[in-house]
């Protein structure tokens, strides 16, 4: 009886493993089309598939595969879209430009990967920026204004933009530039830096990762520099002369800012302190009324024309004192350079006193004022508290220390016709030619 029921169960069990062998037989690989591909660009497209068969198992990958061999598989490069029959979409990034790929729907069961069909497909290409220069405006003697209007990218982002120049009629980034952000539409520039009376060609431009694309070219001409002119320092509203000599942009006339005044008696190299030749008082008002202020302006003891700045031998000083904004007084270096240009100091007197014996006293020696720089017999007040030598001597200072008592200044003479480069004690007060910046 035992072999009988042995023979049973053993019969039963090899049916029960032909049924369950013969079901598995019957899975398949999934059955799925390919999605056209749409919405390509230089770098990304989408496509996407259409599982109408599971084969007989859950569907437990999905997604499109792709490559630029012909049939790709899910070793190339894929995505993964979740799981289940049905339709579905895909996004292939990271492609190249201009580049012919082939992809297809997968779908992942306990049999293996069915494909669907391969579809080709080619990347854009990535093409130079497209822009137009702006029109150059505001033009002067060493500057001017323009821009440009980015109007496509290329299809890859702008990464820089602006406008170059040159004297040559095709500028590149390689000359002068301008960098102004980055993206597309419209940006405005500012050319610096230009030389007076000189022709300037310019173009906007753009950067992607493709290359640089250029605007138009537009051609414009800066103004002449001019020679002479006039300034208006807004702290009291005085206008003042200028004049341009060599590379150098000198006031032409002695500065007259009087913010306090003292009388002749009053000195120290401790302490600012302003005069006004032969006013021997503290009121403002009628020591502008006087003659003397209005033709030599004011003058300073040395802390005064510095303005709590510390002294200073470099080209230019940086030490703007008591000059207006824009304009600073003039190191030791920087009248060395007036004089050097002007032929060295035996002969830069004459060339930068006014001519006439109207201020200067007689024979106002080699006074030509070839320069427009009208130098002035201001005299000065000495540091034993006197004032002196008005028609005589204009005395300047610099903004150079020579000990810890004395300063670097320039004086000219009625008797001679050079610049005198010598010392002068803190506490004198001296006139102040301002330099612009």
């Amino acid at each position: 009886m035992k072999t009988i029921n042995s023979l049973v169960i053993t019969t039963l069990g090899a049916l029960l493993l032909l049924a369950t062998s013969c079901k598995e037989d019957k899975v398949v690989v999934p059955t799925l089309s390919t999605t056209v591909v749409t919405d390509i660009t230089e770098t990304t497209a989408n496509s996407g598939g259409d599982i109408t068969s599971d084969g007989g198992a859950p569907i437990t990958a999905r997604g499109v595969c792709w490559s630029t061999n012909q049939f790709p598989t899910i070793s190339d490069n894929k995505t993964e879209d979740s799981i289940g029959v049905g339709k579905f979409s895909s996004t292939l990034s990271d492609l190249l430009p201009n580049t012919t790929y082939y992809v297809r729907a997968y779908a992942t069961n306990s049999k293996g990967t069915g494909y669907g069909s391969a579809v080709s497909f080619t990347t854009q290409d990535i093409s130079l920026p497209i822009l137009s220069t702006t029109v150059v405006t505001d033009i002067t003697e060493t500057t001017a204004k323009s821009g440009g209007n980015i109007t496509s990218d290329g299809g890859a982002a702008i990464t820089a933009r602006g406008v170059c120049w040159s004297t040559n009629q095709f500028p590149t980034i390689s000359d002068n530039k301008t960098e102004d952000g980055t993206g597309t539409g419209e940006f405005y520039s500012a050319l610096g830096n230009l030389l007076p009376n000189t022709t300037y060609y310019v173009r906007a431009y753009a950067t992607n990762s493709k290359g640089t694309g250029y605007g138009d070219v537009i051609f414009f001409t800066t103004l002449p520099e001019e020679s002479e002119g006039t300034f208006t320092d807004p702290r009291d509203n005085t206008v003042y002369k200028w004049v341009k000599i060599g590379n150098q942009v000198w006031m032409a006339e002695n500065l007259r800012y009087l913010p306090n005044v003292v009388g002749l008696e009053t000195g120290s190299d401790t302490e600012p302190y302003c005069y006004v030749y032969d006013y021997n008082g503290t009121d403002v008002s009628v020591a502008k009324a006087t003659e003397n202020y209005a033709t030599y302006g004011v003058l300073y003891n040395w802390l005064a024309a510095m303005n709590g700045a510390t002294s200073s031998d470099t080209n230019p000083s940086g030490v703007q004192g008591i000059c207006p904004a824009g304009w600073h007084l003039p190191s030791d270096a920087e009248w060395t350079q007036l004089t050097d240009y002007l032929g060295g100091e035996n002969v830069a007197g004459g060339k930068l006193k006014e001519t006439g014996t109207i201020h200067w006293n007689s024979p106002n020696e080699g006074a030509t004022n070839e320069t427009g720089f009208t130098a002035l017999p201001g005299g000065f007040r000495s540091s034993n508290g006197n004032f002196r030598f008005i028609g005589d001597a204009g005395i300047l200072w610099s903004a150079t220390e020579l000990y810890d008592s004395s300063v670097w200044r320039r004086r000219m003479n009625y008797n001679y016709g050079y610049v005198n480069r010598n010392e002068t004690s803190k506490k004198a007060g001296l006139s102040v030619r301002c330099l612009r910046d």
